[in-house]
């Protein structure tokens, strides 16, 4: 690995929309650039190869976002950490690079002050809240393989430098384990039933809390799909026998479209919901209200962020609760205090598979392009293995 640049070149961590990196570092002389072959792309720089990359990815924010963090945490890395244009990195680089991730240091020109997201424009914004959990850290390696085979491809980088990492043998899939058990969602319904209904303002959090999660569990739905959708999306149409069944149009990951089973509790939950807020009982087909509501007069889609709080008060407040049961409920607490939202939609999938519906429709309800993925909610096969096992296999002493 090179040595650090010298001190005049010496930058600090910014977000790639306003990153300006000097000319000795912006990767048109890098040492893994490609020679002689046609380029793809108009890229000159390695900042604006990456751009080129990402721009694959704008009409799906949560891949962008996702990718645009790893892209910009290494390219400022090999700035500032190693001295050198991202077009430069070597294998050994990238070692080094995959132990940083677990411990970036300093922390305090790394690290968002006490882990906090602060947004892209506030100086106080860093591209790591902390060290990385090993998860994080090899989907981070993934998601950099990505990026170095596609600039390849396009002719911008001679090789890819993790192409040479060990690959790992592919282990089949563990089961989910970040999902709401039978009492402790019963819990959590208990928590959102006790909110407070003093005033009406009070009332509608509290109509907004319950709508929310029957959304993301009735309708297994990610949180990106609850704050992208409207409510014109629900359409109504007869089955075979000429029963009028509603569905929910919902665009999910990778632009995939699939149809969410709107059951006739989540109707009427949506209704309950809309009269709430002195809407009509249905949406109009192409209506534009955003499935979930801000409080207020405004009829501006929350953000993902802002679903994300709703849930995690929920939670907190099922964890307070349970607090006061004493150590047991202390025990459920910290599991509560750990959910996020999209343990709601594991516990769609998790509680569906386990109540024996077919896998191949928990499947396309939940919008997995795999059965392998959604065999991983199969919980109760897993329960009645042990059960069987522990009474008809056993050594007698």
């Amino acid at each position: 690995m090179t040595p650090p640049a010298p001190p005049d070149t010496v930058l600090r961590p910014l977000p790639i929309d306003t990153l300006i990196v000097p000319a000795a570092l912006d990767g048109r002389a890098g040492t893994n650039r490609a020679t002689g072959a046609h380029a793809q792309i108009a890229a000159r720089n390695d900042l604006d190869a990456v751009r080129a990359w990402l721009a694959r990815f704008v009409d799906t924010p949560t891949t962008f976002q996702n990718y645009r963090k790893e892209a910009e945490r290494l390219l400022l890395w090999a700035l500032i950490g190693c001295g050198k244009p991202l077009s430069s990195l070597t294998h050994e680089d990238l070692l080094v690079y995959r132990q940083f991730l677990l411990a970036p240091a300093p922390a305090e020109l790394w690290c968002a002050n006490g882990g906090r997201k602060h947004p892209r424009g506030d100086p106080r914004w860093r591209p790591f809240y902390g060290p990385l959990s090993a998860a994080s850290q090899r989907q981070a390696m993934v998601i950099l393989n990505v990026m170095f085979s596609w600039l390849v491809q396009a002719g911008y980088l001679a090789g890819n430098p993790l192409a040479l990492s060990r690959q790992r043998q592919r282990r089949p899939a563990p089961r989910v384990t970040r999902h709401l058990g039978a009492p402790l969602w019963q819990s959590v319904k208990d928590a959102i039933a006790a909110m407070p209904r003093d005033d009406a303002r009070a009332c509608i959090h509290a109509d907004r809390a319950r709508w929310l999660f029957t959304l993301l569990y009735l309708g297994g739905l990610r949180i990106s799909e609850a704050a992208d959708t409207t409510m014109g999306r629900f359409f109504c149409r007869r089955d075979a026998t000429g029963r009028e069944r509603w569905w929910l149009d919902v665009t999910g990951k990778g632009g995939r479209q699939r149809l969410v089973p709107a059951t006739d509790e989540m109707m009427a939950e949506l209704a309950r919901y809309r009269r709430a807020h002195g809407l009509a009982a249905l949406p109009a087909d192409g209506e534009d209200t955003p499935l979930v509501l801000p409080v207020g007069r405004t009829r501006k889609p929350l953000t993902r962020a802002a679903l994300h709080r709703i849930v995690k008060q929920v939670f907190a407040l099922a964890a307070e609760r349970l607090r006061a049961q004493g150590e047991a409920g202390a025990q459920q607490a910290c599991v509560l205090e750990q959910a996020s939202a999209h343990w709601l939609r594991h516990s769609a999938g998790s509680h569906m598979a386990d109540g024996r519906v077919d896998l191949r429709l928990v499947r396309d309800n939940l919008g997995h392009a795999s059965l392998t993925t959604t065999s991983q909610y199969l919980h109760a096969d897993d329960d009645w293995r042990h059960r069987e096992t522990e009474e008809k296999h056993r050594i007698g002493w």
